[in-house]
């Protein structure tokens, strides 16, 4: 049996998402999936994750560092039948990752946008940002193996990606797997429990309490 290609893993992980949001249906009956509407950049604006047409919200945010690779995802996202809302930024003028991070995070956290996205040079700084904030597991992911792991595991509902470790095809592949992916329950859940346990013990100034 011929390796399966990059290509044909996205295929493959898109069409699962499309099916399991219902934008992909089957039968000789089915209606073409409609495109999604790109939510503008205006951060903190939506009042629930679903958005009033029934589509899930993600939230994504890049410093100046992961502009193109931002753009690229929200095409991928709104391909998906998403519902985007673009946190910025938008030009190579350079800001500071841990306010991207706060922007997607707190949407994230106050249940306006179902998921988040963030990018940064290596994905590590806007990772440790975002976890600061109460209600968020943030997941730095550089491969199908951590984007799997991230979600059933660990239940994460930030998904944080170097622009300058990951190529275009790959960030592609981490996003829709990391989408499709289920939380696995069972054990897991034990051990997501005392992650959260731990947040609050220690609250939102990091004293304990």
């Amino acid at each position: 049996m011929s390796p399966v290609s990059d290509y044909e893993i996205h295929e493959i992980v898109t069409r699962v998402v499309r099916q399991t949001l219902g934008t992909e249906l089957t039968g000789a009956s089915a209606p073409a999936p409609q495109p999604a509407k790109t939510v503008a950049s205006q951060p903190f604006a939506l009042s629930k994750a679903p958005d009033t047409a029934g589509r899930k919200v993600v939230a994504i945010g890049t410093d100046h560092g992961g502009v193109e690779l931002k753009n690229l995802l929200i095409k991928e996202l709104n391909n998906l039948g998403f519902a985007v809302q673009d946190c910025g930024t938008n030009t190579s003028d350079p800001v500071d990752y841990p306010d991207i991070a706060l922007a997607v995070a707190m949407l994230v956290a106050e249940g306006k946008a179902w998921r988040g996205v963030i990018i940064d040079g290596a994905g590590i700084g806007s990772c440790m940002a975002a976890n600061k904030v109460p209600g968020v597991r943030a997941a730095m992911c550089y491969d199908y193996a951590t984007a799997v792991n991230s979600r059933e595991h660990n239940d994460a509902n930030v998904l944080t990606l170097g622009a300058g470790l990951v190529g275009n095809n790959l960030a592609r592949q981490i996003l829709t797997t990391w989408l499709a992916t289920d939380f696995g329950g069972g054990r897991h859940a034990k051990r997501v429990d005392k992650i959260i346990a731990i947040e609050k013990k220690y609250g939102r100034d990091g004293k304990a309490a």
